[in-house]
């Protein structure tokens, strides 16, 4: 059996040396702390990768915490099948002990309770994100009835508009001289003219 840690920090300016004390205090040798340094957009863990290499039937890997494991609770579900069922290792999470695999002696019970309260943990992130897009919507939907408008402001047709989209019309000026006159981008001011079109075409 062989103990390995494995340390993630989103971003090069993140410090990973927390981490690795920790790891160091449970008796893990230097040279079995693997680290990545990655951007929270980019998920490819070369060192990750590595180590699962390097990771056997009984050995043990610690992390800080269960976050390491990936990005949201799928991702990290998907990782702990991986280590604990297929490779038959354990895991041991510093901030959460509940979730150590070898908390019932060697027996199957630490990877039972391990699992049952992972999936609640996913359970109830998964409830909650689902609240809080639920509350989002409602909030969205009464803030429209009330009048409220959201993204750019839209420009509407006016005087000033007719008297550039006709200069525009006549070549006088160029849409996107006439696009900065009225302060928007000239594609906008294209959708604008095809919009007056229209109307005109419907109103003549």
């Amino acid at each position: 059996m062989r103990k390995y840690g494995y340390v993630r920090v989103s971003s090069k300016d993140q410090n990973p040396g927390r981490q690795i004390e920790a790891m160091l205090e449970m008796g893990i040798g230097r040279e079995d702390i693997y680290v990545d340094k990655i951007s929270g957009k980019s998920f490819v863990r070369p060192a990750y990768y590595e180590l699962l290499d390097s990771l056997k039937m009984g050995d043990m890997l610690y992390v800080k915490s269960i976050d390491r494991l990936g990005r949201n609770y799928q991702e990290i579900l998907e990782e702990w099948h991986k280590i604990v069922k297929e490779m038959e290792a354990n895991i041991i999470v510093l901030d959460m002990p509940l979730l150590n695999t070898t908390s019932g002696g060697g027996d199957l019970t630490g990877t039972f309770v391990a699992d049952l309260v992972l999936q609640i943990l996913a359970y109830v992130a998964e409830t909650e994100h689902s609240f809080i897009k639920s509350r989002q919507a409602e909030g969205i939907a009464l803030a429209r009835k009330n009048g409220v408008h959201f993204g750019r402001k839209r420009i509407e047709v006016n005087d000033r508009f007719e008297l550039l989209f006709s200069e525009w019309e006549k070549g006088k000026i160029s849409a996107r001289a006439a696009a900065r006159n009225l302060h928007i981008s000239y594609s906008t001011f294209y959708r604008r003219c095809k919009e007056y079109e229209n109307k005109k075409g419907k109103n003549g």
